[in-house]
């Protein structure tokens, strides 16, 4: 757990965490939810990467940020980074990036991407000005698993 001077809090994201960050990524603009953000899904998402997510929470104790991060053994990932709309502006997201890389540096990881809606231009803005770099030389492919 990590206290901040404003009292906010950074600690590690657990499963008990699920229901307030999944409200707070529904109401996240630009984010995007399906099967794979499941109580299930996530939970098995904390186990295969234990103490790389974070959340952030207020001085009442209340969520109001949170990031899922992970790694494959080779690269980082970090996935749904939300912070709630009135605790914006206050180095919440950029704490949370923070502590991820901090994290997948110990683990090992030298290099982290994100995944973002090309459509999520405010996202865009923040990761760009966060020193993140646009990667037009590559294009992500997907199938469904259930389709093999």
């Amino acid at each position: 757990m990590t206290p901040r001077p404003d009292g906010f809090v950074l600690r590690s994201f657990t499963l008990d965490d699920y229901d307030d960050a999944f409200a707070l990524w529904g109401v996240t603009e630009g984010m995007g939810l399906g099967e794979s953000d499941t109580r299930t899904a996530i939970g098995a998402f904390l186990a295969r990467n234990p103490e790389l997510s974070t959340v952030v929470c207020n001085s009442d104790g209340q969520l109001v940020g949170a990031v899922l991060c992970g790694h494959d053994g080779r690269r980082g990932y970090l996935h749904h980074l939300a912070v709630a709309r009135p605790d914006r502006g206050r180095g919440l997201g950029r704490a949370l990036v923070e502590a991820s890389l901090a994290r997948l540096r110990a683990s090992g990881i030298a290099r982290t991407s994100i995944f973002l809606y090309a459509s999520n231009l405010a996202g865009r803005s923040f990761w760009q000005h966060e020193g993140w770099r646009l990667r037009e030389d590559i294009v992500i492919m997907q199938r469904e698993s259930r389709d093999c």
